[in-house]
C-alpha cells in the first residue's frame, strides 16, 4: 500500500509509518502543481535581473554580492558543498526517514553527521548532507552497506540532479532535521510514559500503597486535564486488587509523594507531550524556507520561518517531562529498597546480606535519573551568534531535540528497573494477587526474566525489561 503525503495534512499515524521502513509513500497530485507555479515564478523573477536573496545573491553575511545568471546553477551547487560540513556519528535511520521523501521508499538513506547545526537559517549543515545525495556527493546507507551517493542513487533508480536557481537554498534552509530529530523522540516518549504508568501502579500495589490518590474527584475539582487522564489509567490498572482489598483498613494514612502524586507528575509530563505534538505537527506541516516565493503575486519575500526556536522550546519542555517521568520512577523503586517503607525484605531479596537483591540496580537507576537532570537544561536559551553576526541570534533547536534521544534512553532503563522490582515485590505477597491487568503486566515481564530468588548477573534482566519498555506495555 502506497501512503500519499499531502503536505499541510501530516499526523501522527503516518509519520509513524515514516520511521519504520516497510512503507511506501507518494506525493500528492495538487501540490505538484503549487511547485511547478513556483519553478515558473523563479525563473521569471531572475530574468528581471533585481537582487533576490539566494537565488542571484550570496548567502548570510555574502547576501550583498551580486551573482551572475551563468553561475545561478553552480551557485545553488556550491551552497549544498560548502554547508555540507557536519561532525559526529550519523544520525539514527528512523530520523533520516523523517527527512526526507525521494529516497525513502527505495530505503537509501543519506549518512548524515549528527553536529553542526545551532537550529538557526535552517538545519543547514545536515540538511546539506541529505541534500549532497541527491547531487551524487556524500555517502548512503542502503540494506546496512555504506556507500557512494553515486551507487546509492544508481540503487534506487535515479540519476544524479543539477539544482536551478534557488533549489539548492530551498533543500538546506529549513527545520526539518532538528522537527525529524525532535518528533521521533516524542514517538519513543510515549511508550516509555504509557509504560511508567502502568509500572507505577503496579508499584503502588507492590507497597500496599493507597488508590484513593487516583480518585476522579480529586482531579476533576483541579480541572487540570492530563492529571485527571493519567489518574483514570492508575485507576484502570488498579481496579479489581484483591491485594488492595487486603489493607483497606490499615493504620496508613498517606503514601509518599512517588505513589500519591502520580497524577500530578505524570499528568503535567503528558501535558508536556501534547502541547510539543502540537508545535511539532504544526512544524512538520509548515513551510520554513525563506526567501517564500509567491508565485501568485511573483515575490519572493525574505524572512526567518527557518529559525527553529518553536522545535527549540518544544524540545527542551519534553526534555523536562523525559527527565520528570525517570526521577519520579528511580524514586518509587528506592521506596522498594526500604524495608521500613515498603514493608518487604530490604533491596526485595531473601537471605540478604549473602544476597545484594536489588541494591546496585537501584543505584544504576539513580545514575540515569541524575544524567538526565543535567541534560534537561533547556538549550534554547542558549546562543552564539554566526555568519558575522548576521544571523546574530540562533535557536539550537538541533542539539535540544538531539540530546531527546539520550535522555529517553535513561528513563526507559529507570522504569525498566523499577518493573524488575515491582514485580519482585508483588511475588513477596503471594499467595495475593494484584488486578488482572497488573498480573498480565507482571506474566508479561516473567515471559523474559524469572523471580530472584539469589544473586544472579542482572544486567540481562535490566537489557530485556528495557526492550519491553521501549517496544510498548499493552494498555490495561
Amino acid at each position: 500500500m502506497q501512503h500519499l503525503i499531502t503536505p499541510g495534512r501530516l499526523d501522527k499515524a503516518l509519520l509513524q509509518r515514516a520511521v519504520s521502513g516497510d512503507a511506501k509513500f507518494a506525493l500528492a497530485g495538487s501540490p505538484r502543481e503549487r511547485i511547478d507555479a513556483s519553478v515558473r515564478a523563479v525563473r521569471e523573477l531572475v530574468s528581471r535581473h533585481e537582487p533576490i536573496y539566494g537565488i542571484n545573491t550570496g548567502f548570510g553575511k555574502l547576501a550583498q554580492t551580486r551573482i551572475a545568471d551563468d553561475q545561478l546553477t553552480q551557485l545553488q551547487k556550491n551552497l549544498v558543498l560548502s554547508h555540507s560540513a557536519g561532525v559526529g556519528q550519523p544520525l539514527a535511520a528512523p530520523v533520516v526517514r523523517l527527512a526526507l521523501l525521494a529516497l525513502l521508499n527505495a530505503d537509501v538513506l543519506p549518512v548524515v553527521p549528527e553536529k553542526g547545526s545551532v537550529g538557526a537559517s535552517g538545519d543547514l549543515a545536515p540538511l546539506a548532507h541529505l541534500s549532497g545525495v541527491l547531487l551524487g556527493i556524500g555517502e548512503v546507507v542502503v540494506k546496512g552497506e555504506r556507500m557512494s551517493a553515486l551507487r546509492g542513487l544508481a540503487h534506487a533508480g535515479l540519476a544524479p540532479f543539477e539544482l536551478g536557481p534557488k533549489e539548492g537554498l530551498a533543500l538546506l534552509n529549513g527545520t526539518q532535521c532538528s522537527t525529524a530529530l525532535a518528533i521521533h523522540a516524542a514517538q519513543r516518549l510515549q511508550r516509555i510514559f504509557d509504560a511508567a504508568v502502568a509500572v507505577g501502579a503496579m508499584t503502588v500495589d507492590a507497597a500496599k500503597g493507597s488508590d484513593t490518590p487516583f480518585d476522579d474527584r480529586i482531579h476533576a475539582v483541579r480541572g487540570q486535564r492530563g492529571q485527571r487522564e493519567v489518574a483514570a489509567r492508575y485507576r484502570e490498572w488498579l481496579h479489581d486488587s484483591p491485594l488492595r482489598q487486603s489493607h483497606l483498613h490499615c493504620e496508613k494514612v498517606q503514601d509518599p509523594y512517588c505513589l500519591r502524586c502520580q497524577p500530578q507528575v505524570m499528568g503535567a509530563c503528558l501535558d508536556q507531550i501534547d502541547h510539543a505534538w502540537t508545535i511539532l505537527l504544526a512544524e512538520a506541516n509548515g513551510v520554513s524556507d525563506n526567501p517564500l516565493v509567491f508565485a501568485d503575486t511573483m515575490e519572493a519575500l525574505s524572512g526567518g520561518n527557518f529559525h527553529a526556536e518553536p522545535v527549540a522550546f518544544a524540545a527542551d519542555n519534553l526534555a523536562l517531562a523525559i527527565a520528570e517521568i525517570g526521577a519520579l520512577s528511580e524514586r518509587r523503586t528506592a521506596m522498594l529498597m526500604d524495608p521500613v517503607l515498603s514493608g518487604l525484605p530490604a533491596f526485595l531479596i531473601e537471605h540478604g546480606g549473602l544476597n545484594s537483591g536489588f541494591m546496585i540496580a537501584q543505584v544504576t537507576a539513580a545514575a540515569l535519573a541524575s544524567e538526565n537532570k543535567s541534560l534537561a537544561h533547556p538549550a534554547s536559551v542558549d546562543s552564539l551568534p554566526t555568519s558575522a553576526n548576521q544571523e546574530d541570534h540562533v535557536s539550537m533547536a538541533t542539539f535540544a531535540a538531539r540530546r531527546l534521544h539520550t535522555m529517553p534512553d535513561n528513563t526507559a532503563g529507570v522504569v525498566a528497573i523499577e518493573w524488575l522490582a515491582a514485580a519482585q515485590a508483588l511475588e513477596f505477597h503471594r499467595p495475593l494477587r494484584s488486578s488482572p491487568t497488573i498480573e498480565a503486566l507482571l506474566a508479561r515481564l516473567r515471559e523474559e526474566v524469572p523471580f530472584m530468588s539469589e544473586d544472579r548477573l542482572m544486567a540481562p534482566d535490566i537489557a530485556a525489561a528495557t526492550a519491553l519498555v521501549e517496544n510498548a506495555v499493552l494498555a490495561p
